[in-house]
C-alpha cells in the first residue's frame, strides 16, 4: 500500500503551529528573565539603600555626599583625574556594599549600555538623590542629616538612572529632580531627567527608609544636550511635579 505524504498545505499549516508555538515560549522565557532581572535589580536598590543608612549610623545621622569639590570623588567611585575612569571599590559606600565592595550593576542596564562609550562607569546603573539627601541646597557637599527627613518612606534616596547620547545610554550617578534648586533653597529651573524607566517601562526606586517599589512615569524628557532622546530612551520623572515632589524630603502632598 502506498504511504501518503503530507501536502504543502499541510506543512505550511504544521510550520506555522510550530512558529507560534515557538514564539509563545520564547516569550514566556524573555518574560521570566526580565522578571528576574527586576528582582536583582531590587535587592541591588535595597542594597544600597542600606549601605547608605549604616553610613549615617557612623557618620552622625549624615548620608553619604554626593561627591566633593574637586568632582573626582563621588559616591560611587574616586577617579584620579577629570577624564580618567572612576575605581567603584573606592567609593564612599564601598565598605558598606558587602565583599565586592562595590555598587553591583544593573542586569538589564549590563544589556543595553554601550561599556567603552560610558564616562560614568562605576554607579550600576543607579543614580543617587544627590540635590536632596546627598547634600543640600545651601551645602551640596555635605549630605542631608537623617533626622531632618519627615517622611523617609516617601523621600527618594536611589533610582534606576541612566544618561541619554546620540549612540543610546551610559551610566548615569546622579537621579535628577524636576527642577535645580538655588543655594538659598528655591527652585530655580528645569533639570534633565535621568530616572531610567527599563524595566518593562517601570523604574525601581530606593526611598530613605530602605524599602523599594516600582514606578511608572509622569512624564519623560525629550531631547539633551548630548543629542540623547529622553523619550525614546525611556527616561524621564515619575510621581508630582510640585515642589521637586518625591525627591524633595520636606515635599508635602496637597490635601
Amino acid at each position: 500500500m502506498k504511504e501518503r505524504g503530507f501536502t504543502l498545505i499541510e506543512l505550511v499549516v504544521v510550520i506555522t503551529i510550530i512558529s507560534i508555538l515557538a514564539a509563545f515560549i520564547l516569550g514566556a522565557i524573555q518574560d521570566v528573565r526580565q522578571g528576574g532581572y527586576a528582582v536583582q535589580c531590587t535587592n541591588n536598590l535595597r542594597e544600597l539603600a542600606a549601605a547608605n543608612l549604616r553610613y549615617a549610623g557612623e557618620h552622625d545621622g549624615r548620608f553619604c555626599p554626593a561627591q566633593e569639590p574637586n568632582n573626582n570623588v563621588r559616591w560611587h567611585g574616586v577617579r584620579t583625574g577629570n577624564s580618567a575612569p572612576f575605581d567603584p571599590t573606592k567609593g564612599a559606600l564601598a565598605p558598606y556594599l558587602g565583599t565586592e565592595a562595590r555598587v553591583k550593576l544593573c542586569p538589564v542596564f549590563r544589556d543595553i549600555v554601550k561599556g567603552a562609550n560610558s564616562f560614568e562607569n562605576g554607579s550600576g546603573g543607579y543614580g543617587y538623590n544627590a540635590v536632596y539627601v546627598g547634600g543640600t541646597p545651601s551645602n551640596k557637599w555635605i549630605g542631608e542629616m537623617m533626622v531632618n527627613f519627615p517622611n523617609p518612606s516617601r523621600t527618594v534616596m536611589f533610582a534606576d538612572c541612566a544618561l541619554s547620547r546620540d549612540n543610546g545610554v551610559q551610566e548615569y550617578p546622579f537621579a535628577e529632580p524636576w527642577q535645580w534648586v538655588s543655594p538659598i533653597g528655591k527652585l530655580a529651573g528645569s533639570l534633565s531627567p535621568s530616572v531610567h524607566f527599563r524595566h518593562r517601562g517601570k523604574a525601581n526606586v530606593a526611598w530613605c527608609d530602605g524599602h523599594v517599589t516600582s514606578e511608572s512615569p509622569a512624564k519623560l524628557g525629550s531631547a539633551n544636550y548630548y543629542g540623547g532622546d529622553d523619550t525614546k530612551e525611556k527616561i524621564g520623572w515619575f510621581g508630582p511635579e510640585e515642589e521637586n515632589g518625591y525627591w524633595n524630603p520636606r515635599y508635602e502632598p496637597a490635601p
